[in-house]
């Protein structure tokens, strides 16, 4: 069974195939069968038709899709590859998206869609999944994004000081450095979306701020954007407490992953407490990912796949 589609713009035929058609392999993965990209076309030949009748679905869909991004990556077509066999139309209208400092950050899976929304609409908004799925960087950009259009004055970073296994001993430094190592991830975010020199501004002048949770009782954090990373390892004290903590005109994102809990008594997790009993206020949201999610590399999914497994 042979398919063509063909491509009337010979870029929106990258954007889809990939920079050295790098996706061109992950379609031949999905469909089961050969994908070549030749001229202004792209052919597939399987075994089956219903497979070639996928194969144009799918390259009809990203064909949409890639009129509105400078690129496609794997997780997109995944994302729509699975809205297909669900049945599910392309949405229309505005996307779903965030701007920060003239980028454009894309949800990659249906959750990631999800989350997005929930933060436009939602005051407080809990993310939970594995590693991988995009918590915390679509948080930051969010909160950079309220931040540098004027809505937020500030972003404050924070997490629980845990590690995870070993202890590293006293840190050298002051409050802000001793912090610095366990708020890496937020930072890797940041510098992925914007220069560091817009960063390092944004710091001298109080647009983003590190507050130990630990430092955070007797606090009113009015007129920010709030970060709390890693949330799996805070005691159900300090969970009320930081959400206390919350004025009007603040939102807060939580994100974390409750199979990495470093806790001595996992079970007595602040997360895993919260969003059992906080799921009827309305101005609270929930968005829980899956290995389905993971965006950082298919490797990575399936060592979250075999370890879900081995739990079993």
């Amino acid at each position: 069974m042979r398919s063509t589609i063909v491509f009337e713009q010979s870029s929106l035929m990258q954007r889809v195939c990939g920079i050295n058609d790098r996706n061109i392999p992950y379609l031949e993965l999905l469909l089961n069968g050969e994908v070549f990209a030749h001229g202004n076309s792209v052919t597939y030949r399987g075994s089956t038709d219903a497979n070639g009748e996928l194969f144009k679905a799918l390259l009809i869909r990203l064909k949409e899709i890639a009129e509105d991004r400078d690129d496609i990556t794997e997780p997109e077509i995944f994302m729509e590859y699975q809205a297909l066999l669900n049945g599910q139309p392309i949405k229309e209208g505005p996307q779903t998206t965030i701007q920060v400092g003239g980028r454009t950050v894309y949800p990659k899976s249906p959750n990631q869609r999800t989350f997005i929304e929930l933060m436009n609409k939602r005051q407080v908004v809990f993310s939970v999944g594995p590693a991988g799925t995009g918590k915390t960087f679509l948080a930051v950009a969010y909160a950079l994004s309220e931040v540098l259009k004027g809505a937020k004055q500030k972003i404050v970073l924070t997490r629980p000081v845990i590690e995870a296994g070993e202890n590293l001993g006293f840190l050298p430094g002051d409050l802000t450095q001793k912090i610095n190592p366990y708020l890496r991830p937020l930072y890797d975010a940041m510098e992925y979306l914007l220069p560091p020199a817009i960063i390092r501004r944004l710091e001298s002048t109080g647009g983003v701020e590190i507050a130990p949770l630990a430092y955070m009782r007797g606090r009113s954090l009015s007129n920010a954007a709030i970060i709390l990373d890693e949330a799996q390892n805070t005691t159900r004290e300090q969970m009320k407490m930081f959400l206390t903590r919350l004025s009007e005109n603040s939102c807060a994102f939580i994100t974390g992953d409750i199979t990495q809990i470093d806790l001595p008594k996992p079970h007595l997790s602040g997360l895993i407490h919260a969003t059992q009993i906080l799921r009827e206020i309305e101005e609270i949201g929930f968005v829980e990912f899956s290995s389905v999610d993971v965006v950082r590399s298919r490797m990575v999914q399936r060592i979250i796949n075999a370890y879900e497994k081995d739990v079993r």
